[in-house]
């Protein structure tokens, strides 16, 4: 059945949607869309919100179309018109296994699609996403190439886990050891030695989120 958005504010479309999904940004929304972002400047002089977008969004994060363009309603599908699975963004922002990556556009490139059941027992699909790692500190645990899949929502620190970091401009993927006043980065790769962030140095360390998963391509 077609569904016919009463007259509302697009900014209330798009709040939902930000506070539903851990899409944080205009333009990351309009990446995840397929749209460019003069689009949804575009929405909202016009004050309506396509239909498709709603639709685009319940499919990938099983939110209820109409709340999303409504407000009315539960938030999430359920039962038989819930989706069983889930497409995961993948970015053009790179954690860097070396000296840091300064590749941290938000740009979504592509999707990976998982099973939302197993999506929910590792932690919250919808601050998931999937990063690929340049360089080799990390091997051979992590590689050259390897695609992660990232939970922005755990961000607390979990000694001896594996995380993606922001540490000022650039972007990291290591293991983390606490210690009293100070915050050791570990590589796997024994060619590097731990990366020590203490005194004030740790205002500028950043958890992105943990690391869940990992791929990687065979040739």
């Amino acid at each position: 059945m077609p569904i016919h958005p009463a007259p509302t504010s697009v900014e209330a479309f798009l709040q939902r949607t930000f506070s539903s999904t851990g899409i944080e940004t205009q333009i990351a929304l309009a990446s995840i869309l397929g749209v460019n972002r003069a689009a949804i400047s575009m929405a909202k002089k016009k004050g309506r919100v396509p239909e498709k977008w709603a639709l685009k969004l319940s499919q990938r994060y099983g939110l209820n179309p109409r709340w999303l363009l409504e407000g009315r309603g539960e938030r999430y599908l359920r039962g038989e018109h819930a989706p069983t699975t889930v497409a995961i963004p993948r970015v053009a922002a790179k954690l860097c296994a070396g000296g840091g990556s300064f590749e941290t556009s938000s740009m979504v490139r592509d999707t990976m699609v998982f099973s939302r059941s197993w999506l929910k027992s590792k932690g919250n699909p919808h601050t998931m996403v999937l990063m690929d790692i340049m360089g080799d500190s990390m091997e051979p645990e992590l590689r050259d190439g390897d695609t992660v899949l990232i939970d922005h929502s755990q961000t607390r620190i979990q000694a001896g886990s594996i995380y993606a970091l922001g540490l000022g401009d650039s972007l990291l993927i290591k293991r983390i050891d606490c210690q009293p006043g100070k915050i050791a980065l570990i590589s796997t790769n024994p060619s590097y030695a731990p990366l020590v962030i203490q005194g004030d140095e740790l205002e500028t360390l950043r958890v992105l989120g943990r690391i869940l998963w990992v791929c990687r391509e065979y040739l």
